[in-house]
Formats: C-alpha cells, sequence, structure tokens
C-alpha cells in the first residue's frame, strides 16, 4: 500500500484503500530537447493547487465528493532514462494491481511510456488518445530513442497501427507527418476537428489518455519548454477531456510538460492546475 504524500493536491486526501484514482508526479526531464524544468511541474501543481476550488461550474462537481489519493512524487533516476521509466512503471503498478485508476503528472513526456508499458500489458488492446502541439513520432532523436520527441513512436512500438489517436498536432519534422499518414497514426493537426468521429469508434474501448500541456496556444500557457504558437483554447482542452473521459473506458491517464519557470506570473501553473481538477473531476464515473 502507498503512503499520502505530505502535501496532496488539493482535496486528494482520501485513504488509499478508499480511493478510486492515485495521483503520482514524474519529475524527469532528462531528454528535455530545449528549454529544461519540467522536472520541477508536479511539485508546482501540487503545492499551487490551493488557489483553486475544489468545485467545478464546467462539470458541476467536487473535487470534496471523489475519492483521490496522492502518492507524491517518485525519486526518479536523473542519469538514465530506463531506470526512471522502470520506476514510474512500478508505481503505476502498483496502482494497478491495487484495482485503481493511475494519473501522472510528468514531468517531460518521455515519462508516458513507463506508465503506459504498465497499462499495455494488462489491456493489450487498448489504445491511445494524445493531445499535443508536437507528433512525437520521431524513431530517434540525436541517436536516443527513449525521447520526448520520440515517446508516441516508442508507444506505437508496442500497440502497433491503428491504435493511436492524435490531436492538436502543430510540429514536427516532415518524415513524421509522413509515416502517420501512411496510416501508422490518426493524426487530427491543429485542433480537436474528428475527435467526435474518433470517440464514437472508441466508445466502450479502453484507452490510455495522455495530455501534453503544450496543446494549449503559449498565449494561455508559456510555461512549458517546447512551446508553438497556434494552440487550442483553454475551453477547448476542457470540452475535449470531458468528451474524452465520458466516451471512454480509462485504464491509465497522464498530463506532462509544465515547466513553471519559464513563466513568473504563474498563469501557466494555474492552467495546469484547472486543467488537472477537470480531468480529475472528468474520470469520476
Amino acid at each position: 500500500m502507498l503512503e499520502r504524500n505530505i502535501e496532496t493536491f488539493i482535496a486528494c486526501d482520501a485513504e488509499y484503500d478508499d480511493a478510486s484514482i492515485v495521483i503520482f508526479g514524474a519529475p524527469f526531464d532528462s531528454t528535455t530537447s530545449y528549454r529544461p524544468g519540467t522536472r520541477f511541474g508536479p511539485k508546482a501543481i501540487r503545492s499551487e493547487s490551493y488557489g483553486l476550488e475544489t468545485y467545478s461550474p464546467y462539470q458541476d462537481r467536487d473535487l470534496t465528493d471523489c475519492s483521490i489519493f496522492d502518492s507524491g512524487d517518485i525519486e526518479l533516476s536523473m542519469g538514465s532514462s530506463e531506470i526512471a521509466l522502470s520506476q514510474i512503471s512500478e508505481r503505476t503498478s502498483t496502482i494497478l494491481d491495487d484495482g485503481k485508476l493511475p494519473l501522472m503528472v510528468g514531468g517531460e513526456h518521455l515519462v508516458t511510456l513507463g506508465a503506459f508499458r504498465e497499462v499495455y500489458k494488462r489491456y493489450p488492446d487498448v489504445h491511445v488518445i494524445h493531445f499535443d502541439a508536437h507528433t512525437d513520432l520521431r524513431d530517434e532523436y540525436l541517436g536516443v530513442k527513449l525521447s520526448h520527441a520520440a515517446v508516441i513512436r516508442r508507444c506505437h512500438d508496442l500497440v502497433g497501427d491503428g491504435r493511436i489517436h492524435q490531436f492538436g498536432i502543430r510540429s514536427g519534422d516532415r518524415p513524421e507527418f509522413r509515416w502517420a499518414d501512411e496510416g501508422h497514426t490518426e493524426l487530427h493537426k491543429f485542433s480537436f476537428d474528428g475527435l467526435t468521429d474518433t470517440l464514437v469508434k472508441l466508445k466502450g474501448k479502453h484507452v490510455y489518455f495522455t495530455i501534453d500541456l503544450d496543446v494549449l496556444d503559449p498565449s494561455i500557457f508559456p510555461g512549458t519548454g517546447t512551446p508553438e504558437a497556434g494552440g487550442v483554447s483553454f475551453m477547448d482542452l476542457i470540452d475535449a477531456i470531458i468528451k474524452v473521459c465520458s466516451a471512454c473506458d480509462i485504464v491509465g491517464c497522464d498530463i506532462n510538460e509544465l515547466c513553471p519557470t519559464y513563466d513568473q506570473s504563474g498563469v501557466s501553473t494555474a492552467v495546469a492546475c484547472k486543467v488537472a481538477r477537470e480531468l480529475m473531476l472528468a474520470l469520476q464515473k
């Protein structure tokens, strides 16, 4: 059984045995290709969550009515991506073994692979819904296959064609887009257009849901390592999250890529906190 963290995300202080959702932080950014600092994201989200209300007027739900347990951040290896991923897999495995839903807070996007490996072991039919500015489909980046620029390609290595559904994508090199267009992934550029049709196809299916917060326009969310102009609005993101969680059987999820030091106003962290709150509430069936 996991122990509760000393400082929890607001209202996420249920007893472990009673919790249906277990949060954990993955403070890792060793493969960041542009601006590092996402390792500080999980702690910032947890600390600044106390600037939120527990009640969501978007969903008419309240965190105080939920059973969510915050197990804190994993102490991850900074010298080895594979060791760090194994540590993330171990925490995910514990949560899944206890019949609970893992919700990971990154950290750079590579951390998704550690959690997804364990989800895939238990649900080999799983699909991936991926919100992001970036394709993350490189086979390698600067000779490294375990990179945040290659994380969705590594997930594809496990599930194969037809099981990865990408939205909001507006950046990547030409071979990545060409590779997706060959039918390896379902890639929707710039927005959430096509999401409703995808959710009809995925209704009732097992889904891993990964949200890279840089899917948001950087005028809303500048505090990230690789900001890309032209992203979605906050309300578009919240609406999309609610739709995904309502339609699919979510068996694992994460949010990642907040880099709080690049937004001294604190607005990006406040946005990340509210996205996390809305995700937790949307996951309540």
